[in-house]
């Protein structure tokens, strides 16, 4: 039976459907509680999917995506009736986006109505409704969802019921250790952040403009070309201290100098809106002394030679040495994406640039590399390839964190199908003419 591809496929509906013969003629295809869905909605799938994979059963496709984008609606509808909020400063973020990426392009407003058969404003409108749509969707989903569970019976039930000749092929991946070496902060270089940050401050209470000063000086890459905003966020979102210091705050407010791990802040107020606050700041990072990261460098290196000589183990070298949260575990990497701790080739050249794991036999240590932490300081770590594992045909033994990923957004889709089930049949649906003849596989309609 086909998966039920809710908002996943929804990613998908942002590119402009090129007009044929420049016009398009639009209807409603087909209603879903008090929300419709377009037919430019389904041809400006339809289009991409000939783009991917070529023409096929014209009409069975057009079916197809129809339900997803019912399935939608129906996520939607249920995201209103429980009133879940989707922010205006959420779907400005992908709107700005998208449009910004038409233009360019396309070159022109003018060009982009040429192409698209909808002039600038008509597309602001309809992917403002979209992504509205697939940001309600998408929380509507996860809130069902979330509670959904798998044992490992279900996991190994999961994976036998797959067939042999469709298993995949798992690629060559690493399991790493690490020794990371930050150097402290001087106070000097600390106390220097603290004057130039109280500089901004007094300018912006005598009346400069806390945006163009963010734009000018703050370090959060993020933020500083929006002036330092950092849109609405609730209570649990930020660090504590950076937290607290802006709910304490008045519309228009300064707060007094804030340290967090990130670096030294000043925070100005935007808006109050519920539980949630707009703010701006300006985040200035303390730099380590070129002279502390050389010892840092020096006594890795030195560790390093320390390790492979047998003086000390990896693991004893980390807990006494490294800075790193994992020093405790002895240095043991844990995937980031997957929670396991493997890595493919591509994860370790983007966690780890400067290593190259394929000179490198199982055991051996790195030198000394520079590095940025996750708080984006400077600091050095050599690290440890501690077993390589062989590309093979996916099993139990050797892949169950991902056979167990995979068993979860199955059960999470079945999950899906009967509430959408249940969903249609209590939510008004009625369908165009042209589209009373689909066969759904998800859904039962009264057509």
């Amino acid at each position: 039976m086909k998966k039920i591809l809710l908002t996943v496929f929804a990613v998908g509906l942002w590119l402009p459907l090129s007009a044929q013969n420049g016009t398009l003629v639009d209807g409603v295809a087909a209603v879903v509680g008090k929300n419709i869905v377009k037919y430019s909605d389904i041809e400006r799938s339809y289009a991409q999917m000939r783009v991917r994979s070529g023409a096929g059963d014209a009409f069975k496709n057009r079916c197809a995506i129809l339900e997803n984008l019912i399935l939608s609606q129906l996520l939607v509808h249920k995201g209103e009736v429980d009133s879940v909020e989707v922010s205006d400063d959420d779907v400005k973020q992908y709107l700005d986006y998208y449009l910004k990426a038409d233009l360019r392009q396309y070159g022109s407003k003018e060009a982009l109505r040429e192409a698209t058969g909808f002039t600038y404003d008509e597309l602001k409108e309809q992917y403002e409704r979209m992504i509205r749509n697939n940001l309600l969707s998408r929380r509507v989903e996860y809130q069902i969802t979330e509670n959904v569970k798998v044992t490992p019976a279900e996991v190994t039930t999961f994976f036998n019921s797959l067939p042999a000749d469709s298993l995949p092929m798992m690629p060559e991946r690493y399991e790493l250790s690490e020794i990371v070496i930050e150097p402290a902060i001087s106070e000097e270089e600390r106390d220097r952040v603290r004057t130039e940050l109280a500089g901004l401050r007094e300018r912006v209470l005598k009346g400069e403009k806390f945006s163009m000063l963010a734009t000018l000086y703050s370090q959060d890459p993020g933020s500083a070309k929006k002036g330092g905003e950092l849109g609405f966020f609730s209570r649990g979102e930020m660090v504590g201290e950076f937290e607290s210091a802006a709910f304490a705050l008045k519309p228009g407010e300064v707060s007094p100098i804030i340290e967090t791990q990130f670096g030294f802040h000043i925070i100005q107020l935007i808006e109050r809106r519920g539980n949630t606050v707009n703010a701006r700041h300006i985040l200035i990072v303390p730099k380590v002394s070129s002279a502390d990261l050389l010892k840092a460098r020096m006594k890795l290196d030195s560790l390093a030679t320390e390790i492979r000589g047998g003086h000390i183990s990896f693991e004893d070298a980390a807990r006494q040495y490294s800075t790193a949260k994992n020093a405790k575990q002895g240095g043991t990497v844990t995937n980031p994406n997957d929670g396991s701790g493997r890595f493919t080739a591509d994860e370790v050249k983007e966690r780890y640039f400067n290593v190259g794991l394929n000179g490198m036999d199982a055991g051996q240590i790195s030198n000394a590399m520079s590095m940025k932490t996750e708080e984006n300081r400077d600091a050095y770590r050599i690290v440890r390839l501690n077993k390589k594992h062989p590309a093979h045909k996916a099993n139990l033994t050797d892949d169950y964190d991902n056979i167990y990923n995979a068993a979860l957004v199955d059960a999470k889709q079945k999950y899906m199908r009967e509430w959408a089930r249940r969903q249609a049949k209590s939510t008004y649906i009625k369908l165009a003419d042209e589209y009373c003849n689909c066969s759904f596989e998800n859904l039962l309609i009264n057509k």
